[in-house]
């Protein structure tokens, strides 16, 4: 038998979309400031800001392709946050202001392996290969005169 409370909170709980989207936060203590959103719902984000925000605080929401909606932090860990907004989030109009290309997060991207430099970097007035004879984890780095 499920607990009619569990019932409620699965209920709220809208399921995350793993985004990366720039957005703005506007606060009474902070005025307006970047946020870096790395999860959505349609009742609100999750994300890093500059400021350390408070459980309970109501701001104003800034996300593209969206009017400003106000919201209520529902948590805080160090900067990163999460705000259930009053208005719905509509993924489709964050997408599409950003030109319908709005990668997500875990999708992945293309990557290249880049093998190491062949030539050693010189650098005037050191010489290499100096490891000192006493302490082999440290170097004794010498002027050229």
């Amino acid at each position: 038998m499920s607990n009619p409370a569990d019932d409620s909170a699965s209920e709220k709980r809208q399921p995350r979309q793993s985004r990366l989207v720039k957005a703005a936060l506007e606060s009474e203590r902070f005025g307006r400031f970047d946020v870096t959103v790395r999860n959505v719902s349609q009742t609100g984000i999750g994300g890093q800001a500059p400021h350390p925000l408070q459980n309970g605080e109501r701001l104003t929401v800034h996300l593209p392709g969206h009017p400003p909606m106000t919201g209520t932090v529902r948590w805080v860990c160090d900067q990163r946050f999460g705000i259930e907004t009053d208005s719905e989030i509509r993924i489709e109009q964050l997408r599409a202001a950003h030109g319908g290309s709005m990668p997500s997060a875990d999708q992945s991207i293309e990557f290249r392996i880049i093998p190491p430099p062949k030539t050693v970097a010189k650098r005037p007035g050191l010489q290499l290969g100096a490891a000192s004879p006493t302490n082999p984890y440290t170097s004794d780095w010498r002027s050229r005169r």
